[in-house]
């Protein structure tokens, strides 16, 4: 039997705890209708459990008395600050080297990666987060080889999955892994997991810092947001700044974590991607409007940040499309 540990860490997301007990119960039942003995001893492991504490139906143990686990599953972090979250389970992180060098597994889901990396167990590791986390991951945690469009990774007895439903993902990994393919197919039917998720970029949102106390990257920032679509050079567009183009690029890159050039391109895809969702402008309009001049370049720029082109975009989130299949299927 597989000693599996599920830590209920402090500021966790109760979806992310839910999921996991839910998935890795069904496999036990599983095993349980076919006459088999439970595959995973879950365990729910916390700091410093009172006694008689209990997670639903679960004693809570504590990790002081917990004995050597097999695979380890840290949840996603709920809403707020994660340097606080990090601080707030720091009593976790000697705890998991232990067990992670007397041959424990162990896999994050979502923002949970960040309590990895704080604890050093990323260094030199692929990992991947929420998308609209990837970029605070990389520039807070530099030795991480950062994989932001990964739905699922896999480094030396370390996981990550990206946000939100990709943790499915990497819990289905997880059991292939362990119990067969034939367990993780019919796991994913219970679950209505599709399989063939194989990047998370295009759920991304662009949605740089603006209260980082430098004047100038504000200026710099405004003059962009406020005339990407005229199409302009971000040389045009920062001639003004009363700086140095070397200087502006230097405090950008240090204030936001991208260079202006980058900021400029991600703000006319972040516009082009909401045209495509919210309006019915063809691709060529989409494009005008954006910023752009050249098709062939927009479509290869669109989908080196997204991973899927512009009509595929637009039939994955396009509102007036969703509303119609929906109504279709009312129908």
């Amino acid at each position: 039997m597989v000693q599996l540990g599920l830590l209920i860490t402090n500021r966790h997301r109760l979806l992310s705890v839910a999921a996991l007990l839910d998935v890795f119960e069904s496999v036990n039942n599983f095993y349980e209708k076919a006459n088999e003995p439970a595959f995973f001893n879950i365990n729910l492991l916390s700091q410093d459990p009172q006694p008689e504490n209990y997670y639903g139906s679960y004693e809570m143990k504590s990790i002081h008395s917990s004995p050597q686990m097999d695979l380890i599953l840290v949840p996603a972090f709920g809403a707020g600050d994660l340097a606080v979250s990090i601080t707030n389970n720091k009593m976790f992180i000697p705890w998991l080297w232990k067990q992670h060098q007397n041959g424990a597994e162990i896999a994050s889901f979502c923002t949970g990666a960040f309590l990895l990396a704080a604890a050093g167990l990323l260094n030199g590791k692929e990992a991947t987060t929420h998308i609209d986390s990837a970029q605070a991951l990389a520039s807070n945690f530099p030795e991480v080889i950062m994989k932001s469009d990964a739905v699922v990774t896999d480094d030396r007895g370390i996981y990550t999955s990206g946000g939100a439903t990709s943790s499915f993902h990497l819990m289905l990994y997880l059991i292939r892994q362990r119990c067969g393919k034939d367990l993780t197919l019919k796991t994913a039917k219970m679950f209505a997991i599709d399989m063939d998720r194989e990047q998370q970029t295009y759920f991304g949102t662009f949605a740089p810092k603006q209260n980082h106390g430098d004047g100038l990257v504000n200026m710099a920032q405004q003059k962009i947001e406020k005339e990407y679509q005229e199409g302009s050079t971000i040389e045009t567009l920062i001639q003004d700044i009363p700086a140095s183009r070397r200087n502006v690029v230097r405090r950008f890159k240090q204030a936001i974590g991208v260079t202006p050039i980058e900021y400029l391109q991600r703000t006319r895809i972040e516009a082009a991607k909401k045209l495509l969702a919210q309006t019915d402008q063809s691709v060529l309009e989409v494009m005008l409007n954006s910023g752009y001049n050249d098709l062939k370049s927009f479509r290869q720029l669109f989908k080196k940040s997204t991973g899927v082109t512009p009509k595929e975009y637009r039939d994955k989130f396009n509102i007036a499309r969703l509303d119609s299949g929906s109504r279709m299927a009312r129908i």
